[in-house]
């Protein structure tokens, strides 16, 4: 499925992170919720949550809340469907479909991950 430039560069930051690759590949074992993945990855359930956000406003992993056999309410996540190809063609198209900068802005800040 091709992306847009933009889709691309939220993709591509979401994944430029230690802890985000991280999480990724202790997925790619299968579902998991919060406070297990948290141990498992050893961060706390706060800065978890921070980094499953950007993950999942990317695309990269989907979040369901599920009731356990006690009533208790728990966030699963897992890897969503996601097949990327980068190429030399296919960056290019994205650069040509990249929201244009506003004129006035001045240089973007430095993105803090």
């Amino acid at each position: 499925m091709p992306r847009t430039g933009d889709e691309l560069v939220v993709l591509l930051g979401a994944l430029a992170n230690p802890i985000r690759l991280r999480i990724v590949a202790t997925l790619a074992g299968g579902r998991d919720y919060v406070s297990h993945l948290a141990r498992e990855i050893g961060i706390s359930r706060p800065l978890l949550h921070m980094h499953l956000q950007r993950l999942e406003a990317a695309g990269v992993v989907v979040g369901r809340l599920e009731l356990s056999a006690d009533g208790k309410a728990m966030k699963f996540y897992e890897l969503a469907d996601l097949d990327v190809h980068l190429t030399a063609a296919t960056l290019a198209e994205a650069a040509r479909t990249l929201t244009p900068p506003e004129p006035d802005a001045g240089p973007a800040p430095k993105e803090h991950s």
